[in-house]
């Protein structure tokens, strides 16, 4: 299988009496991906094969109550974050998703936060304040932009990350202005390839570090 045609899935878990807040969420979906990087154990091959050619596609689902537990049940690794709870299983063929992976809803997955978010710590993923994205679409493109700044990070700092438990902040640029000066400043930068919800080529997100200024990273 072309390595082109792998899909990374990630599960979020929305319990109907106790969703996640919207950016835990969204910081939990970039912490799984960063741990598979870091980490990839079994699934080496797999990572190795969806990486290969920089096709870095994602695709978020929701699951609650027995889902849950089936997806659970499937290879993979969860991470938990103050309210969230998202697993990330290995790169599968796009055209052949496990089962239980398979059945579960991709669209309308939406979720709030209740109160502003406190101070950020870097790395920022920032959002484009222009788009309006569902949670799952912000999960998978929170993702893309802390795998771009893995990519761009040298081992010192990827070793200095992993310490702060591969901590990320994520959050929407106050101002477009804002947004398009860090796009303008070398970051790396996600460009959707438009298969959902957004135009082709639009920036959605910018990951923000000290040591990321000027690193162009593989998008």
């Amino acid at each position: 299988m072309n390595a082109e045609l792998y899909v990374l899935p990630l599960v979020v878990r929305i319990e109907r009496a106790a969703p996640p807040e919207r950016t835990d969420a969204l910081e939990a979906a970039a912490m799984a991906v960063l741990s598979l990087l870091d980490d990839p154990g079994e699934f080496a091959d797999e990572v190795h094969a969806w990486e290969s050619t920089g096709k870095i596609r994602k695709v978020v689902r929701r699951a609650r109550g027995a889902e849950w537990r089936r997806a659970v049940a499937l290879p993979g690794r969860t991470i938990g974050h103050r309210t969230a709870e998202v697993r990330v299983h290995p790169p599968v063929p796009l055209d052949d998703w496990p089962r239980d992976l398979a059945r579960l809803q991709v669209s309308g997955t939406e979720l709030t936060d209740p109160a502003a978010p406190g101070p950020a710590e870097p790395p920022v993923l920032w959002a484009n304040p222009a788009l309006e994205m569902s949670a799952g679409k912000a999960m998978a493109q929170a993702g893309h932009a802390a795998q771009l700044a893995w990519w761009a990070s040298d081992a010192g700092e990827r070793a200095a990350w992993r310490e702060r438990g591969l901590a990320v902040s994520v959050r929407t640029a106050a101002t477009q202005g804002d947004f398009e000066a860090m796009v303008a400043a070398g970051l790396p930068v996600v460009r959707d390839a438009g298969f959902t919800e957004i135009e082709p080529g639009s920036c959605t997100f910018v990951a923000d570090a000290p040591w990321l200024a000027g690193r162009v990273a593989r998008s």
